[in-house]
């Protein structure tokens, strides 16, 4: 098993870590501070070992990275991994700026279908089953995120199943949901955000979302 410390520690750039374990390319790490692909959000980018790592994906509790061929590393040896901090920033922004677009759409479409999501570094979006468009939504998703935003509440994020590495997030008198993601320490790190309607197809609804702003400090 892999420990994740970008979960306890996501503002976290740098570690010095250990191989565990290595077949070719493929290399696991005894900690990690960098996010592989889950729950819609991208992995992060960065080097392991001085090496660039061209893939992170999730395999059941460990996490396994893929670095180029000839990387020269061998199981024991103690490497320092990097993150591209820019970009975890924008990603963690951007995925609590999606959930709190999910949850304000729940609330105003109650019994609304989520059927996908997707955060990357330059926008994020959300998926819905809707034979109607979500843009009426829009003027109040918008005002209740900046007054949530205004806010500056604390996001809470812990365990709900440590065994089974199961989390959650929660801001209290917002909303409470199951997640693994990286999130930022409060909702006034997101900012303005805006937000875009595009009908993927017949009773689907996908809201993209931007920040509007230019990139926030830590």
């Amino acid at each position: 098993m892999t420990h994740k410390i970008f979960w306890s520690a996501p503002y976290q750039t740098e570690l010095d870590t250990v191989i565990t374990h290595l077949d070719g390319d493929q290399v696991q790490v005894a900690d990690t501070i960098f996010f592989a692909f889950s729950g819609g959000q991208e992995s992060d980018a960065g080097t392991l070992g001085g090496h660039p790592v061209l893939t992170a994906e999730k395999r059941d509790m460990s996490i396994v990275y893929t670095l180029p061929a000839g990387h020269g590393l061998q199981a024991g040896d103690a490497v320092k991994m990097h993150i591209d901090w820019e970009r975890r920033y924008r990603l963690m922004r951007l995925h609590f700026a999606a959930e709190m677009v999910l949850q304000l759409v729940y609330q105003l479409r109650p019994g609304i279908e989520r059927i996908g999501a997707h955060i990357a570094a330059d926008k994020a979006r959300v998926d819905f089953a809707s034979e109607t468009s979500l843009a009426p939504l829009f003027g109040e998703i918008e005002a209740a995120t900046q007054r949530l935003v205004a806010a500056g509440l604390p996001i809470v994020t812990a365990f709900s199943d440590e065994q089974a590495g199961r989390r959650y997030w929660e801001v209290e008198g917002f909303a409470r949901m199951a997640c693994g993601g990286t999130h930022p320490r409060t909702t006034a790190e997101v900012g303005k955000i805006r937000l875009k309607r595009k009908n993927t197809g017949k009773g689907k609804e996908r809201i993209e979302i931007m920040l509007d702003a230019g990139l926030q400090t830590a």
